[in-house]
């Protein structure tokens, strides 16, 4: 029978398998994506998995979500979403974001998130240097937690899908752009699109590619 199972050193890789596996009771991992788009919402995902759920999801080599095709991307989501306990999305809208700023928008997106899970954590681990401001539960930054965490890896994973997701069904709205191709980042042809056409309603007007002005005029 062939041996399934990671291998101690496989194990010494990740969080879970070392310093953190003396935590008690569920850990939640918290990550978000669109912190540097021009376009659309920034979107926070928290994710709750099962111990049985780790070394499959190793096993099936989840990494950062930025790492992943788009394709694989919306696979390991859909395993993820199946093994976890409890998982959910927030987000923070372009306005939010143009009104308290990216960073603190991001913080109220990946709150928004954890606040959602009907199953509560005995701690978050969050990615990145800034703690969730007023969250009264325990919680942890991990720099590079989605290369370090699995559930961090996880919670990555599943606010990527989401949001590439609305971000092409906002595609169809707004076809000058290239969101399909650029999922709201500042690609040349975006940037160009910005010039020719002036930013749309769900672009940043915080972000300076979006204060440009109109070079056309129809």
């Amino acid at each position: 029978m062939v041996e399934t199972s990671p291998t101690p050193l496989e194990k010494s890789t990740w969080l879970e398998f070392s310093t953190l596996s003396g935590i008690p009771g569920l850990v939640a991992g918290v990550d978000e994506v669109g912190r540097g788009a021009l376009f659309g919402p920034v979107v926070a995902a928290a994710v709750i998995l099962p111990d049985h759920a780790l070394p499959i999801l190793m096993a099936a080599k989840i990494k950062d979500s930025k790492k992943l095709s788009s394709s694989r991307r919306t696979q390991l989501a859909q395993q993820i979403c199946g093994l976890a306990i409890d998982w959910k999305i927030g987000f923070a809208s372009t306005a939010e974001i143009d009104k308290i700023n990216i960073l603190q928008a991001t913080l109220l997106a990946m709150k928004r998130a954890v606040l959602k899970l009907k199953v509560q954590p005995e701690i978050c681990l969050v990615d990145g240097n800034q703690l969730i401001k007023d969250l009264l539960l325990p919680q942890q930054t991990i720099v590079k937690g989605d290369e370090r965490s699995l559930v961090i890896a996880s919670a990555s994973i599943v606010a990527k899908v989401w949001r590439d997701d609305l971000v092409l069904r906002l595609a169809l709205k707004y076809p000058m752009y290239n969101l399909e191709c650029n999922k709201g980042y500042g690609s040349q042809r975006h940037l160009l699109a910005l010039q020719q056409y002036g930013p749309s309603p769900l672009h940043r007007q915080s972000f300076r590619p979006c204060q440009i002005k109109r070079l056309s005029v129809e």
